[in-house]
């Protein structure tokens, strides 16, 4: 265990090195995303068309209601991160920030820690079927 927070400490000080001043500091949502979640959703949120979806095109939809919010918690790469609570709830308010912005809606409602532990207790077992349905089966050839 204590490697591991060593290990996500030496990446979070590379991260940082390698995007320069005022782009990210350590244990911020946005160094949490590179370290956790860029390296299949890319740095921009695109994903790989055919294998990881877009964030861009599927955000907005998705933090509207609340079964799409417990999905993003829900999707293995967030269920099983070693980020806290808390720090998922700051990375996924980064990722529709940065990704989704006024897309989002003006009733946005930030993920909060509480919101996280909530939905993160209950497995999500059928991925592409419980997205398919979230977002309607035209939409989903649209995010990827």
């Amino acid at each position: 265990m204590k490697r591991a927070a060593a290990a996500r400490a030496a990446l979070a000080v590379v991260a940082v090195a390698v995007a320069g001043p005022g782009v990210a500091r350590a244990g911020s949502a946005h160094v949490d995303y590179m370290l956790e979640c860029q390296g299949c959703h890319l740095a921009d949120g695109s994903g790989s068309p055919g294998a990881v979806p877009d964030l861009r095109a599927s955000l907005p939809t998705l933090v509207r209601t609340a079964e799409g919010r417990g999905y993003l918690v829900r999707v293995p790469g967030s269920a099983s991160s070693p980020l806290s609570d808390a720090e998922l709830a700051a990375v996924l308010n980064w990722m529709v920030a940065s990704f989704a912005g006024d897309a989002a809606g003006p009733g946005f409602e930030p993920f909060s820690a509480a919101e996280v532990a909530s939905y993160r207790r209950v497995p999500l077992l059928r991925v592409e079927a419980l997205r398919t349905r979230l977002l309607g089966a035209a939409e989903v050839e649209d995010v990827y």
